[in-house]
């Protein structure tokens, strides 16, 4: 009796198992542990962010902040990551260069950045990512893909006006005790690049979503 009771429990455990991958639909990520795509993902872009830090800057002004393409893989982290994944590898590169690694541009490295002219782009990078993924996110899941582009080039354009620029801006004012006029001139050249650095980035980010429509869908979901 006692025999025939526990093969029929573990019958009905193994139901239980079948039935919750049914039809073969990946059980949730918090069934799972950590996602490794996810993983990947978030480490992939975090190399691509360093790639991007380490290419030679063109210097403008004469304080100290160089023209890069961090800013065009910043914000393509967040439009194809979405702002959680999109936040964490943005973080990720950050703290490989807080604690040494010469991952900002000109090679720089330690928390000493964060008093130099640079400081204000460099927190600016994190608040980027989450407010561009969450546009992204938003507008991959519920938008037609044939509106993708206009609505993430409007996401785009008011994270770097909104976010990314007051923030560099505000940095410029703090650690080089500039008044408002002079750092808002420091930070005007930068401003065009920036813009036409989101447009690249968009045009890249839909093409992603398009040939892989489950990186942004929600669980168990596909795009239609």
């Amino acid at each position: 009796m006692t025999d025939n009771t526990h093969v029929q429990g573990a019958s009905g455990a193994s139901s239980t198992a079948e039935a919750g991958s049914a039809g073969g639909l990946p059980l949730p990520a918090s069934s799972r542990g950590v996602d490794p795509q996810s993983v990947a993902l978030v480490a992939v872009f975090t190399a691509l962010l360093v790639a991007a830090a380490v290419l030679p800057g063109i210097p403008v002004g004469g304080f100290g902040v160089p023209i890069t393409l961090q800013t065009l893989a910043v914000m393509l982290t967040g439009l194809v990551l979405g702002p959680v994944r999109g936040g964490l590898a943005v973080l990720l590169y950050l703290v490989l260069g807080f604690v040494g690694l010469p991952v900002f541009s000109r090679g720089q490295s330690g928390l000493q950045v964060l008093t130099g002219p640079t400081a204000g782009y460099l927190v600016s990078f994190v608040v980027a990512a989450l407010v561009v993924g969450l546009a992204a996110r938003h507008t991959v899941r519920r938008a037609r893909p044939t509106l993708w582009v206009p609505l993430l080039l409007v996401g785009s354009v008011v994270t770097t006006v909104v976010v990314v620029h007051p923030l560099g801006i505000a940095g410029l004012m703090v650690n080089l005790d500039l008044p408002l006029s002079a750092a808002v001139s420091a930070d005007l050249p930068f401003l065009p690049g920036d813009l036409a650095k989101d447009v690249v980035a968009v045009l890249a980010a839909v093409a992603v979503h398009r040939a892989f429509p489950d990186v942004l869908a929600r669980p168990g979901r596909r795009p239609a």
